[in-house]
């Protein structure tokens, strides 16, 4: 047998991917057996595909990176901006930063996720250009509560803890870069 077909199952079996993708399972089996005992919890079927594309819309590009980087700095950049990423969408989905999730202002906050993902996709998710897309990602949650708190609304807590998030991703980018 060749070497390489043996490894290959024992890579799809490493614990941290085990441990990752069993968390995604149980996080969507989780709403329908709150259910079961509370009506505290009341989710749709359009609660379940929107929590089954975010979740395995973080799964499937920290696959990607595990793969396309060997690096753990650079695993450990991808998984803090993933996870950043995934708790501002859900947050600001679920109740929204600003009033409800329906207030259209919370939409600042997509667009740092817009603007991060283009700029990773620019630098070709290369360590490097990660590490700068990652700055720009944490300038712009900054710019984006400095224009919410202009309008009256304060953010600023929220947005320094996303913003720290984003910089320790750039900072193992920037880490991994150096390693190269």
């Amino acid at each position: 047998m060749n070497k390489a077909t043996d490894q290959r199952p024992k890579a799809w079996l490493a614990p941290a991917r085990i441990v990752g993708w069993g968390t995604i399972v149980l996080l969507i089996i989780l709403p329908p057996v709150a259910m079961q005992f509370t009506s505290e919890v009341n989710w749709t079927l359009a609660d379940f595909a929107f929590a089954i594309v975010m979740l395995g819309g973080v799964g499937l590009p920290f696959e990607m990176a595990v793969r396309a980087n060997g690096s753990l700095a650079y695993r450990g950049g991808a998984a803090m901006a993933l996870a950043a990423g995934l708790l501002l969408l859900w947050v600001n989905a679920a109740v929204g930063i600003v009033g409800n999730e329906s207030d259209d202002i919370n939409l600042w906050f997509d667009l740092v996720l817009l603007l991060a993902l283009a700029c990773a996709a620019g630098a070709r998710f290369r360590p490097a250009g990660m590490a700068v897309a990652m700055l720009v990602a944490a300038v712009a949650q900054m710019a984006v509560a400095t224009i919410l708190q202009v309008q009256g609304h304060f953010t600023w807590v929220f947005s320094t803890v996303w913003s720290c998030a984003w910089l320790l991703s750039a900072w193992l980018f920037r880490k991994s870069a150096l390693r190269g």
